[in-house]
């Protein structure tokens, strides 16, 4: 029943107008600093096992400052920020750092639209949509075990990663073709989370930017159905109950 919590970073002067992409130097602004401190608030009551991040700044600062309350000084069990290069933005190839209004007249831009299975971005390090995701969700299979194995399986861990990273994530986990993905929001500094288990995942929550979150927390008695009480059962087949 391990729990995974997305976080998307707080926004930058080139979040929206930009496709800021692998951008070095990319930081938080004034404003997504302030939203980083706030999602770290509202996480700070949940036994976070771990942070992990993309290797990109403005994820780092986001996860720093979610990391902060769970430190071992702090009374947590988070040693520092872990990083994880598949959790990184889309290679967007010679699409970074151009205007999005400038984008949208590609003929590309409509296939990353409609068709984002089939979309590879330009140039020498341009990546395949459908490339980011498998190796985003492979490393979220690699961090369940790897948390579980050292926290046990109900235990909660963070992840600071990027807009269309998370929603590749959520796609997989709802079992959606990567063509539905932008179906999916997840706005700068929301939480996506889901809970794995042996049978299937169960989203929880989708691009969630306030209210309590401690029902993120598994109730002891959980099963596999995601439902407290029902152990490892499925739904009734046939649907009449």
């Amino acid at each position: 029943m391990t729990t995974l919590l997305l976080v998307r970073h707080g926004l930058t002067a080139m979040t929206g107008p930009v496709l800021a992409g692998w951008t070095p130097g990319v930081r938080l602004d004034e404003r997504g600093r302030a939203q980083a401190a706030a999602v770290a608030g509202r996480l700070a009551a949940l036994p976070l096992a771990a942070v992990v991040s993309s290797p990109l700044d403005r994820c780092v600062e986001t996860a720093e400052s979610v990391a902060a309350p769970h430190s071992r000084d702090a009374g947590g069990t988070v040693d520092k920020v872990e990083i994880d290069e598949r959790f990184g933005e889309v290679r967007y190839g010679d699409w970074t750092g151009r205007p999005l209004k400038e984008l949208a007249e590609e003929p590309l831009w409509r296939v990353v639209q409609a068709h984002p299975s089939a979309a590879r971005f330009p140039g020498e390090d341009g990546e395949a949509m459908a490339d980011a995701q498998h190796r985003a969700v492979a490393a979220v299979r690699d961090w369940n075990e790897r948390v579980a194995a050292a926290h046990g399986p109900d235990a909660l861990y963070a992840v600071c990663s990027h807009g269309d990273i998370i929603k590749a994530i959520v796609a997989d986990a709802l079992g959606l073709h990567l063509d539905q993905f932008q179906r999916i929001q997840a706005d700068p500094a929301s939480v996506t989370a889901i809970r794995y288990t042996e049978l299937r995942p169960f989203v929880v929550r989708v691009n969630d930017t306030g209210g309590d979150v401690a029902g993120l927390l598994p109730k002891p008695d959980e099963g596999d159905d995601g439902k407290t009480g029902s152990g490892a059962s499925d739904a009734v087949v046939g649907g009449g109950a």
